[in-house]
């Protein structure tokens, strides 16, 4: 039989449980800033999606745009290439008139812009982040900042976007990113619309998350920019994803190389 001290200390030593198990702090952020092969990489790298009834783009694409057989229902956004055999990251959002369309993922490949019909494998309305993939080896693609890394406010960020990504300053994270688990975070660079779906970047060439959304305090007629918002995926849960893509379409991934 327990005595009332005896137990009194057990719920002591149980309250002591959660403070010994909690997150540490953040450290401070690495003040680095993006230097200029980070930005090249980034340009390297920036890549379009396009929603379209149209069968085929390269036309219009290979005319940098200025041959008249654009499509007239052009929707899209930014994406980002994760892997090297095919696999783009966009914000979920970009896809919201793919239904009975054709997506197209718009890529530098072999010296020249190309589109590429892609797959959905898949989407997440609540992370606002979509899986695409095209039957493409793609070596200049990003990898992911580790993990198990805090990311704390003021981590010098910069983006690739398909609006601002070539003239935009660099700016840095307005709210931590903890290790572990996705999740939605924010950042001081302003945005336009066509960004969505493109890279967040830290000042190492290592991708941070998506860009979503932009916010603005709008008090009379004039707007005025507060913060952007991305969304940084849980990446153990993404690579099962792809993983399990992988296994299932066997026939259109590439011949590549997977080492990193």
């Amino acid at each position: 039989m327990f005595s009332p001290a005896r137990l009194t200390l057990a719920a002591l030593l149980a309250a002591l449980l959660p403070a010994c198990t909690l997150t540490p702090p953040a450290p401070p952020p690495d003040m680095t800033p993006p230097g200029r092969a980070v930005m090249r990489q980034a340009a390297d790298r920036l890549t379009a999606v396009v929603i379209s009834s149209k069968n085929e783009l390269d036309p219009w694409v290979e005319s940098r745009f200025t041959e008249g057989d654009g499509p007239d229902d052009a929707d899209g956004g930014s994406g980002i290439p994760i892997s090297p055999d095919g696999y783009f990251l966009t914000a979920d959002h970009v896809l919201a008139r793919a239904v009975g369309k054709n997506v197209f993922v718009i890529h530098g490949q072999l010296g020249r812009l190309r589109a590429t019909r892609a797959r959905i494998v898949w989407r997440s309305a609540s992370t606002d982040l979509a899986l695409l993939h095209i039957p493409l080896a793609t070596p200049r693609h990003y990898n992911w900042t580790p993990d198990d890394r805090w990311l704390p406010v003021g981590t010098p960020l910069v983006h690739s976007g398909i609006a601002t990504g070539f003239r935009n300053e660099p700016g840095k994270l307005v709210t931590a990113i903890a290790p572990g688990k996705g999740a939605r975070f924010k950042h001081d660079i302003p945005l336009e619309p066509g960004d969505s779906g493109g890279a967040v970047i830290d000042a190492h060439g290592l991708l941070v998350g998506v860009n979503s959304a932009v916010e603005f305090l709008v008090p009379l007629d004039t707007a005025f920019f507060i913060e952007s918002e991305a969304n940084r995926p849980n990446l153990r849960a993404l690579q099962r994803v792809i993983e399990r893509d992988r296994r299932r379409n066997k026939q259109l991934m590439p011949a590549v190389s997977m080492a990193r």
